[in-house]
């Protein structure tokens, strides 16, 4: 990751906890790059092994991609 894509992220984290409570990346554990692909992904997975949500997926504009979410739905009761 070079300077291009950590000024990027700083920007994303920004603007992001900018939007409170329900924006893409809070809850996340771990943030990857993805350079063939030039998104950065916001892993939600506690462990690193069982994860029930799919990461959130930000370009390097920040424009949110993917928001994440649960990858299970939950039984109604």
């Amino acid at each position: 990751m070079g300077k291009e894509q950590l000024q990027a992220l700083a920007r994303i984290i920004q603007e992001q906890s900018a939007k409170g409570p329900g924006n893409a990346i809070t809850g996340s554990w771990t943030i990857r790059w993805d350079g063939e692909r030039e998104v950065f992904t916001f892993d939600k997975c506690e462990d690193g092994f069982y994860c029930a949500e799919r990461p959130a997926v930000v370009d390097l504009e920040g424009r949110v991609l993917d928001p994440g979410g649960p990858l299970f739905e939950e039984a109604p009761e």
